[in-house]
């Protein structure tokens, strides 16, 4: 039984080794896209810096490491709303239920708005009069699986659709995601694979104009030509993660988190926090998130959370507070329903 657990285990940390080697060399900043993937979601994950790949549990699971929505008791349902920089908004929604031995299901739904844009054009330089909102949407659909007592697994499809005007591109990405308790001294471990998947292209309407070409007869009609935008990859990464318990004394409990991340797009990033939990009701939490990568936005964060019950169901109401460089800080709100 050990060896079946533990092999599997040892390929991945060959697999999260090997991703080491081919991402974070910053060769190719800047050159993936989709990055509404990016985006982190709830106020429990952010104000620990995201450093929560080895424990994060329920709905907050479907979008950090869908192998923790194993972890979910009965069913819960999330929503949080983050006020990123530049006046962008991202909310997110998402529900799961454990199924017995079947595994547990989630669905999850992240929306970016973007908010008014002026439209200018070579003719009007300083704006047409008009204006557009892009949107950006991820759908996903998660299943996960308590393998043993020991190991969960979980993996996310996802559907990703972004709109400009009236170009539009379509995608699909993956999220493979394992957890491990060793059983000691409340250690555990996580690792994730995010965003893999086909390149996504710009394709509509507004690619199509009008053209005579040079060789034709001056008084035929001109042709309708259509160009193609370029293609552009996810912005997938490999991430390590783990979570040590080290103070669980009568009402109080103390644990600490730390997170590895391998990008294909940018220089690796590193992650860590620590939360401090008051018989399961008060949650104070603070994290760090950094990189070697030059003008790193992100740094510090806090947070805190409260927990308290309405009949038979458990509500857990989280705040977190980013910092950020050249913008105004990032504020999260989430609220939980376990049931």
């Amino acid at each position: 039984m050990r060896s079946k657990i533990i092999f599997p285990f040892l390929a991945l940390c060959l697999l999260f080794l090997a991703g080491q080697a081919l991402g974070g060399s910053g060769l190719k900043t800047g050159t993936a896209g989709a990055q509404e993937l990016r985006l982190p979601v709830g106020s429990y994950a952010t104000s620990l810096g995201g450093a929560v790949i080895a424990n994060v549990q329920g709905a907050e699971a479907l979008y950090w490491n869908p192998a923790g929505v194993a972890q979910t008791e009965g069913s819960q349902a999330m929503f949080s709303r983050m006020n990123y920089i530049a006046d962008i908004d991202l909310s997110y929604f998402g529900v799961c239920t454990n199924l017995g031995e079947f595994g547990s299901l989630g669905l999850s739904a992240k929306v970016l708005d973007i908010g008014d844009i002026e439209e200018t054009t070579e003719d009007y330089p300083d704006g047409t009069g008009r204006k557009f909102s892009p949107t950006f949407t991820v759908l996903g659909l998660t299943y996960s699986r308590q393998m043993t007592d020991r190991v969960s697994f979980g993996t996310t499809m996802m559907y990703l659709s972004e709109s400009i005007m009236r170009e539009r591109a379509h995608g699909l990405a993956f999220d493979f995601g394992f957890q491990y308790i060793p059983g000691w001294r409340g250690l555990k471990l996580g690792f994730v694979v995010k965003n893999f998947g086909p390149s996504m292209r710009f394709d509509g309407p507004d690619f199509e104009y009008q053209l005579l070409p040079i060789e034709d007869d001056p008084q035929a009609a001109s042709k309708t030509m259509r160009t193609q935008s370029a293609e552009f990859e996810l912005p997938s990464s490999i991430q390590f993660g783990t979570s040590y318990e080290f103070l669980y004394q009568g009402d109080n409990r103390a644990t600490l988190v730390g997170n590895f991340q391998s990008n294909n797009f940018s220089q690796d990033e590193y992650r860590g926090g620590i939360e401090y939990c008051y018989r399961e009701m008060l949650f104070l939490r603070g994290g760090y998130k950094g990189s070697s990568q030059k003008d790193y936005l992100f740094g510090p964060s806090f947070g805190f959370g409260l927990r308290f019950n309405i009949g038979e169901t458990k509500v857990d109401f989280d705040y977190s507070y980013l910092s950020t460089e050249y913008f105004d800080d990032n504020q999260v709100f989430t609220l939980k329903l376990s049931f």
